[in-house]
């Protein structure tokens, strides 16, 4: 057995809950909460997007040079949380795993799907650094914009995919009274997974 990859049954299940967020009217389905810590164990979080999920993990991009992507180069040990309140009276999925640099491959495909101006962004904003005023960063779009605009805009080699590699996943369903129903699926050194219910 592969130890990295996820038991089928939770991606079915997490590709049910985000079909089912999106069908009620969810406006962001995707978001979720990453989690991640510095070499010091200082944690911060933030909303980043899922940008697919398959037997491998979970997958989303960023800016290597932000402050969650020297984090993510210092820390690599994440956690993630959806919340979906469109759902019933409230479902959340909780991740904890350790996330890795996706193939160049992937980040280059991902990357040429993007808007133009999302594209432009991307080499344009020092993620996570001091702009001293607006003005500044439409300043460099615009010079970004020019010089790529003889053709397609490349990948800026800060730019990537990350993958987080779970080894535990929880489903919390909400009920009336706090009376919540979680079920916790853990994976064990051997890439062996099993589930356990928890208490509210």
């Amino acid at each position: 057995m592969n130890d990295s990859l996820l038991d089928p049954k939770i991606v079915s299940r997490l590709q049910v809950l985000l079909l089912a967020a999106a069908n009620a009217g969810d406006p962001e389905p995707t978001a979720m909460s990453l989690a991640t810590s510095d070499g010091g164990g200082r944690v911060s979080v933030r909303i980043v997007l899922l940008k697919g999920v398959d037997g491998r993990g979970l997958r989303f991009f960023t800016n290597g040079d932000s402050r969650k992507g020297r984090q993510l180069a210092a820390n690599p040990e994440v956690a993630l949380a959806f919340h979906w309140k469109t759902l019933d009276d409230g479902v959340q999925v909780r991740v904890e795993g350790r996330v890795e640099t996706l193939p160049e491959a992937e980040s280059d495909a991902y990357f040429a799907s993007r808007p133009r101006l999302s594209q432009i962004g991307a080499w344009a904003s020092l993620q996570s650094q001091r702009l001293p005023d607006r003005s500044t960063f439409e300043a460099r779009l615009g010079e970004f914009d020019l010089k790529f605009s003889g053709g397609n805009v490349p990948r800026p080699p800060h730019w990537g995919g990350y993958l987080v590699r779970p080894r535990m996943v929880e489903f919390w369903h909400a009920r009336a009274n706090r009376l919540h129903e979680r079920e916790c699926w853990m994976r064990d050194a051997h890439g062996a997974w099993s589930t356990r219910l928890l208490y509210p």
